[in-house]
């Protein structure tokens, strides 16, 4: 029996979401609420992975939202995908698509700095690489970006704080519809180190590659952010959605494989671990991967000894206080002790400090 307690978020929208799913009614919200999983082709495999999504949940701490889209089928699913969460290190995706929208509108390949940075960014989650690259786009650049994903909730981290971008589940799915258009950047969310390679990974047939981004960042407030999104292409193996039928979720064939190519992102705080965000993310991941492609010869859950609680180091763990300077500029009073603490903010070069101290030289005069 349903009592008028009030139920706390994700257990209350899960439950709203499958009594409206059922078509049990619940005054005052069967009406409104949505299922949390549709499809217009696969109704019964979208109530099923709704009830395995909540089945996940189950009995879990923290707040948890995410965002499920299998183009082929129209499949979706959603729960509290309009929430703001801090970035943390998933925004280096950001940052990569505007690097190489910008090498393409200039004609021409991402330079080997580039490169190089972007792929020590995405596949090892190095800050230094994502604050260099950062610092080259400027902020019209970035919200163009997300404003052509169609990306609408997403706030930009202020100066150098990326890792404090604010965004939601339903905005890291729509960037990553147009990430999937790009090949290169496909390849490096492909070539994540295996200590990083969590999340929505999990329970992914190994006939599928997952492309992911993870971030992990415990603050002040909301304690633990743990992240996964990616994109997942391939073959699946047909024991999920697909089996003994056609038009169904996934495009089956006459061996019961199924081919696979959706996106899901999954962002969660309030977590008291790394390990507890970790594993909540995994549960939801195993549901969607079951219901899509399958579950045989799946991926395992990460070992609890292979998650580490050391944070991805995106931002500096209470508010962030007096910024560095920018190059050029001027510091007022002693040295922040920011720049012992995030590894994205450094004091300016020694070669800017010259230039500084250099005199200038008098500008010529054009001849006559």
């Amino acid at each position: 029996m349903i009592t008028s307690r009030r139920c706390r978020l994700p257990a209350c929208a899960l439950l709203t979401a499958l009594l409206a799913a059922s078509g049990t009614t619940w005054p005052a919200q069967a009406h409104h609420a949505p299922a949390l999983c549709t499809s217009p082709r696969d109704p019964a495999v979208a109530a099923r992975m709704s009830q395995d999504i909540a089945a996940a949940l189950k009995g879990r701490d923290g707040t948890v939202s995410l965002a499920v889209h299998d183009p082929r089928s129209g499949l979706r699913c959603r729960l509290e995908d309009t929430r703001l969460y801090d970035s943390a290190s998933i925004a280096k995706v950001l940052i990569m698509q505007a690097v190489l929208g910008r090498a393409e509108e200039l004609g021409r390949a991402p330079t080997r700095l580039e490169a190089q940075r972007m792929k020590a960014m995405i596949t090892r989650s190095d800050n230094t690489a994502a604050s260099d690259l950062w610092q080259g786009l400027s902020r019209a650049r970035l919200n163009r970006v997300l404003r052509e994903a169609g990306a609408q909730d997403t706030v930009l981290g202020h100066d150098r704080y990326w890792g404090l971008t604010r965004t939601t589940a339903r905005d890291q799915l729509a960037l990553l519809a147009a990430v999937s258009r790009r090949t290169e950047a496909l390849t490096l969310m492909g070539q994540v180190v295996s200590s990083q390679a969590w999340g929505v990974t999990a329970g992914a047939p190994r006939t599928v590659k997952v492309h992911l981004k993870n971030g992990w960042l415990p603050r002040a407030t909301h304690e633990w952010r743990v992240h996964s999104i990616g994109i997942v292409r391939g073959t699946g193996t047909g024991t999920g959605s697909t089996t003994g039928t056609t038009g169904t979720t996934g495009t089956a064939d006459t061996t019961g494989s199924a081919a696979a190519d959706y996106r899901l992102a999954l962002l969660s705080h309030d977590n008291p671990t790394m390990r507890y965000g970790v594993r909540t993310l995994e549960g939801i991941a195993a549901a969607v991967h079951r219901g899509l492609v399958g579950s045989a010869a799946a991926r395992g859950f990460t070992p609890g000894d292979r998650i580490s609680e050391t944070p991805d180091g995106s931002a500096p763990h209470g508010a962030p206080g007096p910024l560095p300077p920018t190059p050029g500029d001027a510091w007022p009073g002693p040295r922040p002790q920011e720049w012992g603490t995030f590894p994205g903010a450094v004091p300016p070069s020694r070669t800017a400090r010259a230039r500084r101290r250099a005199p200038r030289r008098p500008r010529s005069r054009p001849s006559e």
